[in-house]
């Protein structure tokens, strides 16, 4: 009984596909030559501004991150000794490198 409805169901499936194949191709078919030709030049066309488009939005993308890296780059740059928080940070770090050597130089400091 199992074998027979597993048979009905490959050969129902078999006899939808050839009908819904058959349907496509016959509708295919039904296309004349100028409309073949106008989905050719749309196809065409179609990659064309794609690939415009991904031209377009790469060279955006490249411009914003160099952008952003130069004007990182620069910023490094700008840094002034006459910067009062660079001066803080240059003489607490000058001040604590003095005190370590110190207290290696005299470990009988303490």
């Amino acid at each position: 009984m199992v074998s027979k409805w597993s048979n009905m169901t490959l050969q129902l499936e078999d006899s939808l596909t050839r009908a819904l194949g058959r349907y496509l191709d016959n509708w295919r078919r039904n296309t004349t030559k100028a409309e073949q030709t106008l989905d050719n030049t749309m196809a065409e066309e179609n990659f064309r501004n794609v690939v415009g488009y991904l031209i377009v939005m790469i060279g955006m993308f490249a411009f914003i991150v160099v952008a952003i890296l130069v004007s990182t780059v620069k910023s490094k740059r700008r840094e002034h000794s006459d910067d009062p928080y660079h001066k803080y940070i240059e003489e607490d770090w000058t001040a604590k490198l003095q005190q370590q050597s110190y207290v290696i130089n005299n470990p009988t400091a303490n």
